[in-house]
């Protein structure tokens, strides 16, 4: 590759501090600042190191030649080419994740990257005046970023670059968080009752749900929304706590409950005890941002997060708003004497971590649950499951985020926003709520008593496809097509499962000789499912969105014409 040096517009960005000097490595040719260094990592590889006493950059461009979308793991970051005047993206320990792939024709990466801490200010875009498409990547004092131009499948690139972060670095995973739950958030809101709660999880556990998850409304008797009253988490609305888990737990459901963990509300007690150590006022949430960089603040929260596993035998916590420690990190206060850190960050990491080690010794198999935005590798240590935002009744959004998520997320399970519909939703519809997370942990939020007997057949059919095949789903080799087109279709490939969903009127592979099970599930409306590059023949099973047997027989894999698979239905085939 030809070094360009085409001068680039940054209105948005800074400029490079000290000068940047060229570095050639292994075909591409890079601008660096201060001492660099690049080593081949593996064929199309590389690995390049900067380090100074103050800001660092790296900076390349690669040939912008049959490329196709730009993929980050940001909710809506996917699916277009930016310019390279764009913004840049802050990456941290509390908000997105450092990495992107420019993706070419045929689903190859013309070029992955990702840094190796989770603070990093990045640039991606469209050079105007050469059709180059240029990256750079700067932090303080040291930066290392991996640089993958072999052009395999993008997600094949992306898994590489995550499992470099991923190195002794996650935390043990329990079973249950591969399980499917209930949240009670959509369908209660902030309406929550042990009668309530111990209802839903009896009849989710019917029907394949393992887990429920209590969200917002139980620390107060106010349901207005708002935060004010965050921060004490005191059982108002769930009374005799410890007796309430137990009732849930004899049901065999496992037990997770929700907190805001930065806020603290106004109309709270613990305002009062430690809201003069404001990281920042959120006033229209009508609460603070608690500062955790001072001990009186982490021990305050850690106590009562922790009291939730210790004394009432709950599983798990629901964390949210993580990401709120980060905002406007660069106007943070000045600490003062009582602090001991300087950084949010490592403010935000002594309490995750102390939250952690406090849980799991009451409860070794405690969850934490995360939510998109805050997804980077920095957390992994203290989370067991990460969370798609918020996007209600929105089956393409769900299934893009969850796919996102899971290409950046490594070892820990992705978990998709909670699955709600209309009380006149088909079962049709149903199904395909479900296959559009099909490679993420299902949530469901609707109240399951008012479901009529096609809907609850749909949600007991699919839940039991994905506790039937969570090693190939969740475990197995993720390769979604066409990031630019919203991955209008996935496959996962197991030990010798392959899972396809689509999404599209798309034709099926069912080429190789490495899987003994096929599973098409399909969410489009067309019914018309066409097998391309495939040989002999497999016993076939299509199911309807409730499960029922459709039709059954011997087909022949290299058949021409298509096999019709209802809308929200599944087709089986087994080599004998």
């Amino acid at each position: 590759m030809t070094e360009s040096t085409t001068e680039i517009w940054e209105p948005h960005a800074p400029a490079a501090t000290g000068g940047l000097r060229p570095l050639h490595a292994q075909g591409l040719d890079l601008l660096v600042s201060g001492a660099a260094t690049a080593r081949e990592v593996a064929d199309g590889v590389v690995e390049v190191t900067a380090e100074d006493s103050g800001e660092v950059r790296i900076e390349w461009r690669v040939p912008c030649v049959d490329a196709t979308a730009l993929w980050t793991p940001e909710p809506r970051g996917t699916g277009w080419l930016p310019a390279a005047w764009s913004a840049p993206r802050r990456t941290g320990l509390t908000v997105g994740a450092p990495i992107a792939a420019l993706v070419g024709t045929g689903d190859v990466a013309l070029c992955a990257f990702a840094a190796g801490r989770p603070d990093v200010l990045a640039g991606a875009g469209v050079v105007e005046e050469t059709g180059e498409f240029r990256f750079w990547a700067q932090a303080p004092e040291g930066l290392t970023v991996r640089i993958d131009t072999s052009r395999r499948h993008y997600a094949r690139c992306l898994a590489d670059l995550t499992a470099w972060w991923g190195a002794d670095h996650t935390a043990d995973i329990p079973e249950a968080a591969r399980r499917p739950a209930y949240s009670t958030w959509y369908s209660m809101h902030q309406d929550v009752s042990p009668e309530g709660v111990e209802t839903q999880a009896a009849l989710g556990k019917e029907l394949g749900l393992d887990v429920i998850i209590v969200d917002d409304g139980w620390m107060t008797a106010d349901r207005t929304r708002g935060y004010a009253h965050c921060g004490d988490w005191e059982p108002v609305s769930l009374p005799d706590t410890a007796a309430h888990v137990r009732r849930v737990h004899d049901l065999g459901v496992r037990y997770l409950l929700w907190y805001a963990l930065p806020f603290i509300g106004k109309d709270s007690a613990a305002y009062r005890k430690i809201g003069h150590h404001a990281l920042a006022d959120a006033a229209h949430m009508g609460a603070i941002v608690a500062d955790p960089r001072y001990p009186e603040v982490r021990d305050f929260l850690t106590d009562r997060l922790a009291r939730a596993v210790e004394e009432w035998g709950m599983d798990g916590l629901k964390v949210d708003f993580v990401d709120w420690f980060g905002r406007d990190r660069d106007d943070a206060p000045a600490v003062g004497p009582e602090a001991d850190c300087a950084s949010v960050d490592e403010g935000v990491e002594r309490l995750l971590a102390e939250i952690r080690r406090r849980i799991t010794a009451a409860n070794p198999e405690a969850m934490i649950e995360h939510r998109q935005p805050y997804v980077s590798p920095g957390l992994w240590p203290y989370v067991t499951m990460i969370r798609a935002t918020d996007c209600p009744l929105s089956p393409q959004e769900n299934r893009q985020r969850t796919v996102d998520v899971r290409l950046a997320a490594g070892p820990v399970p992705v978990h998709a926003d909670m699955l709600m519909w209309h009380p006149a939703e088909p079962p049709e519809q149903i199904a395909c709520h479900l296959i559009n997370v099909l490679f993420s942990v299902p949530q469901i939020s609707v109240d399951l008593a008012a479901q009529d007997d096609g809907q609850r057949e749909a949600i007991a059919f699919w839940l039991g496809v994905f506790r039937e095949h969570t090693a190939t789903l969740q475990l197995g080799e993720l390769l979604p097509v066409r990031p630019d087109l919203g991955y209008p279709m996935v496959t996962a490939r197991g030990v010798d499962t392959v899972a396809v969903a689509r999404y599209a009127a798309l034709p099926v592979d069912a080429s190789g000789d490495d899987w003994r099970t096929l599973l098409v599930a399909n969410a489009d409306a067309d019914p018309d499912v066409r097998l391309t590059g495939g040989s002999g023949t497999a016993a076939m099973t299509v199911q309807d969105a409730r499960g029922r047997i459709v039709r059954q027989g011997e087909v022949a894999l290299d058949r021409s014409e298509p096999v019709p698979v209802p809308r929200g239905g599944l087709l089986t085939l087994r080599r004998r």
